[in-house]
């Protein structure tokens, strides 16, 4: 498999519909690219849970999954389930991070996920971000809406244990929920390292991008 790495990545911006979309889908990538470049700047923009204790668990969750990196987190209040009807706010939200940042890759939900709040940010995403690299992560849940990737990123075993571990510690008010377990985290992976003959791996979508050689 040809692998075509990015020449740089000291800026990366992370965005979610909810607090804990970004470390679910791309969790371990962020650990490894923090890992790798301990100065990387990663801008998150949330658009729901502000104001509430979720947001405290995304903020700690970001700096936990983001080591050494320079963090710039902003969370919004956009309830829950409701992003079509506030979909001026998210615009303005997105068009905000764009004037004060230039990412190397950008990571945001899936064009095709089932969730509305989801798939409305990743329609929102290339009308701020017309010439960058956008990664859609994949988020696994009760809806049948996962779809064949094209874009992978291998995982150490470290990396997916940390995941995990820091999912579990970081996001308590998800406990309850029948998907949030170690066993749909490393299941996923598995099937994704298999696709991309590793032993984990986490995936993406990706819309379009360039390739050259390098000058």
């Amino acid at each position: 498999m040809l692998r075509l790495l990015p020449e740089r990545c000291a800026e990366i911006l992370v965005l979610g519909a909810h607090c804990d979309d970004v470390p679910i889908g791309a969790g371990g990538t962020l650990l490894e690219l923090c890992r790798a470049s301990p100065e990387t700047r990663v801008t998150a923009l949330v658009l729901s849970g502000g104001g509430t204790a979720r947001e405290d668990e995304e903020r700690a969750a970001l700096a936990a999954f983001c080591p050494k990196a320079e963090l710039d987190v902003t969370v919004l209040d956009i309830p829950d389930g409701r992003l079509p009807t506030h979909w001026e706010r998210a615009k303005q939200a997105l068009e905000e991070v764009r004037r004060r940042c230039e990412p190397d890759v950008v990571f945001a939900p899936s064009p095709h996920d089932a969730h509305q709040d989801h798939r409305g940010l990743a329609r929102l995403v290339p009308t701020a971000f017309r010439d960058h690299l956008i990664l859609g992560y994949e988020i696994l849940k009760w809806e049948s809406d996962l779809v064949q990737p094209n874009v992978f990123m291998p995982l150490s075993q470290d990396a997916l244990r940390d995941k995990s571990a820091l999912l579990h510690e970081h996001y308590p008010s998800q406990h309850g929920r029948t998907w949030f377990d170690e066993e749909t985290f490393r299941g996923l992976a598995r099937v994704r390292g298999v696709q991309c003959q590793s032993r984990y791996a986490e995936a993406f979508h990706a819309a379009k991008l360039t390739i050259g050689p390098t000058r």
